[in-house]
């Protein structure tokens, strides 16, 4: 009940901030509340396929392939798929996590992991098409171009600023989590 409590936390923290709000002043607390009810119908419709499609990659897609593909030794091959993977996606950011956290589990460098959620964050395919509509090619190609080498940057600066034990736990707690724990 404890540990199912603590997952939840944040969670019943923001129902009882809603709720009080409510009381306290009823205007503005239902527009909390509709905000937050908003919220969770948007994440509980992006949520389970993402789940589902990863379940399917974690029985399908064997670890030494992904390893081979995108771990430490795939080099520059294994950045370009984590970058094409990252902006070919769709989805909010924190659909991400849950994709990274099954990454780690399969063996994928963390440096592979970062430039995924960096480019899921930042280099949207349909993103591009409109700024290339509505602020030109060559605004779109200089912000993309910037993306990229900041990205690629900054996934290879926090790897090696890591130390062993920080990486090491953040694959612990990434795997565990896909796993369920």
């Amino acid at each position: 009940m404890k540990k199912t409590l603590s997952r939840y936390r944040l969670f019943l923290i923001m129902l009882l901030a809603d709720l009080l709000l409510l009381c306290m002043s009823p205007e503005l607390g239902r527009k909390a509340v509709s905000l937050s009810g908003n919220h969770l119908l948007q994440m509980l419709s992006v949520i389970p396929p993402i789940f589902l499609l990863l379940g399917l990659m974690d029985v399908w897609v064997p670890k030494e392939t992904m390893t081979k593909y995108m771990g430490r030794g795939a080099g520059a091959r294994g950045g370009v798929l984590a970058f094409l993977l990252g902006s070919l996606s769709a989805g909010p950011l924190y659909a991400s996590f849950p994709v990274a956290a099954v990454f780690l589990k399969k063996g994928v460098s963390l440096t592979n992991v970062f430039i995924f959620i960096g480019a899921w964050s930042t280099t949207k395919v349909p993103m591009m098409l409109f700024e290339i509509t509505q602020l030109g090619m060559k605004f779109a190609l200089i912000r993309f171009g910037l993306n990229l080498a900041a990205i690629a940057a900054m996934a290879v600066i926090m790897e090696k600023t890591a130390s062993k034990e920080e990486a090491a736990s953040i694959c612990e707690t990434a795997i565990r989590r896909a796993d369920g724990d």
